[in-house]
């Protein structure tokens, strides 16, 4: 199987279950947070949604800076609702599809590089940043889904049934 077939599937896979876990979504809860030095609820909701996003950027950018010089760095609008998280996701998710469907192999083992304020954090091949970013998606999707049970929304099955849904 080429790399890029094994990304796909890959990705199909992590949008499905991040469906589940969107679909779960209050609305009118951008702002709640469960500890004062826990991620805002939205904040955490739309890293789940637009994930994939990342995946086209590891792929058509050669390097991030995620702590750039001030007034560098972007600011996305904010995702009020389930309907604009499950959209968000889907246009990601398209998004991510179209530029892996675009590269091959051999580019997904050129260098890609993690800067912080300038400075390389991580350097290494892209399928390799690509496969980190489908681990830090389940990180963050396991997050949401701990906030969700906190707020009283129901929490999908995902790696198997829980508590609220045995449809495993």
């Amino acid at each position: 199987m080429k790399l890029t077939e094994f990304l796909r599937e890959q990705l199909d896979r992590e949008v499905e279950r991040s469906r589940k876990a969107l679909e779960q979504v209050p609305d009118g809860n951008y702002e709640w947070k469960p500890h004062e030095r826990s991620m805002i609820f939205g904040y955490l909701a739309d890293m789940v949604a637009t994930m994939p996003t990342w995946i086209a950027m590891e792929i058509n950018r050669d390097d991030l800076d995620v702590a750039p010089a001030a007034g560098q760095g972007t600011k996305k609008p904010q995702k009020e609702t389930r309907t604009e998280l499950l959209k968000a996701l889907d246009e990601a998710a398209a998004e991510a599809r179209s530029t892996l469907e675009g590269t091959n192999d051999d580019f997904l083992n050129t260098k890609w590089k993690l800067l912080a304020r300038g400075n390389v954090v991580w350097e290494g091949p892209r399928y390799e940043i690509i496969q980190d970013t489908f681990s830090h998606w389940s990180h963050h999707r396991g997050q949401m889904t701990v906030y969700l049970r906190l707020m009283g929304a129901k929490v999908p099955a995902i790696f198997g049934p829980s508590a609220d849904d045995q449809s495993f």
